[in-house]
């Protein structure tokens, strides 16, 4: 098996909403796009597989040690392999890539957030320069549209945050910032509990009305010339706005449940998002 079929069967095999936004690319961006993506999966995964948080410490070092491989011309992952043909034209760079495990080492480090900047700050290293570095690869010609890859990442996470609330809360995670809890007086016992609740409800639309907020900032920002070229981007925010609303339809039933789009709602949503952005 080649590095690029690696990376293919781990982005495919995901089952993720990004898979379908990499179908449309030409052949060379999608490539290494599938390549950063299986990378994000691999380092993600050493967090969710994990239940011995000193393993996966190590296991987040030797990431980064291939880190400094791969920018010094020796990576020996599959993953890593395919990536590295991509680094120097796209402007991709090793602190860049070490934010994303600076994201990944907080999941083992914490599992609540005081405030919104606390959370901004691991939305960033988790999703916002994923964002910036899958723009530099769709290719752009004004540095705004790094802004909008940035906004649009931290939107989609939060969405991911709304979406997993049970499903972390089963592994001990609070994502949802303390003191937002308090403003709408849900305690943490009574997610960790999968209570639902007419607060809870509350507390979960102002989120969503967050992650709605960034995505429109985001759209704002994205200049008319590079629209174009970052089409998978605006295709992944299209998904994740039905996500979002199917969830609200639920009345935020995500404390025992993860609500999600089928694969042929997503191709459907993805083909009419690249056409009519043409």
């Amino acid at each position: 098996m080649t590095p690029d079929q690696y990376c293919q069967d781990k982005a495919a095999q995901s089952g993720s909403s990004f898979y379908y936004s990499f179908l449309f690319l030409p052949q060379e961006r999608r490539r290494a796009i599938t390549a950063l993506y299986a990378w994000c999966r691999e380092v993600d995964d050493v967090v969710d597989d994990n239940h011995d948080t000193g393993v996966a410490q190590q296991q987040l070092a030797w990431w980064r040690a291939e880190l400094a491989r791969l920018f010094s011309g020796a990576p020996t992952h599959p993953v890593t392999q395919a990536l590295q043909p991509h680094l120097a034209p796209c402007g991709l760079t090793q602190p860049m890539m070490a934010e994303v495990i600076d994201g990944m080492e907080m999941d083992l480090t914490q599992t609540r957030y005081l405030d919104e900047i606390a959370l901004d700050r691991y939305c960033h290293c988790v999703a916002g320069v994923v964002g910036t570095m899958s723009a530099r690869i769709f290719g752009y010609t004004d540095p705004r549209t790094l802004e909008f890859a940035e906004k649009l990442g931290l939107s989609l996470q939060r969405v991911n945050i709304i979406r997993d609330v049970g499903e972390d809360a089963r592994r001990g995670r609070i994502y949802l910032p303390v003191n937002t809890l308090q403003r709408f007086q849900v305690p943490a016992s009574e997610i960790l509990n999968g209570k639902h609740s007419e607060r809870f409800v509350a507390l979960m639309r102002y989120h969503a009305d967050k992650a709605r907020e960034l995505y429109r900032e985001a759209l704002a920002l994205l200049p008319r010339e590079d629209r174009r070229a970052q089409r998978a981007g605006l295709l992944m925010g299209a998904i994740y706005q039905t996500l979002l609303d199917e969830i609200e339809a639920s009345n935020f039933e995500v404390l025992h449940q993860r609500i999600s789009l089928t694969p042929m709602r997503k191709l459907w949503i993805a083909w009419k998002t690249w056409i009519r952005n043409r």
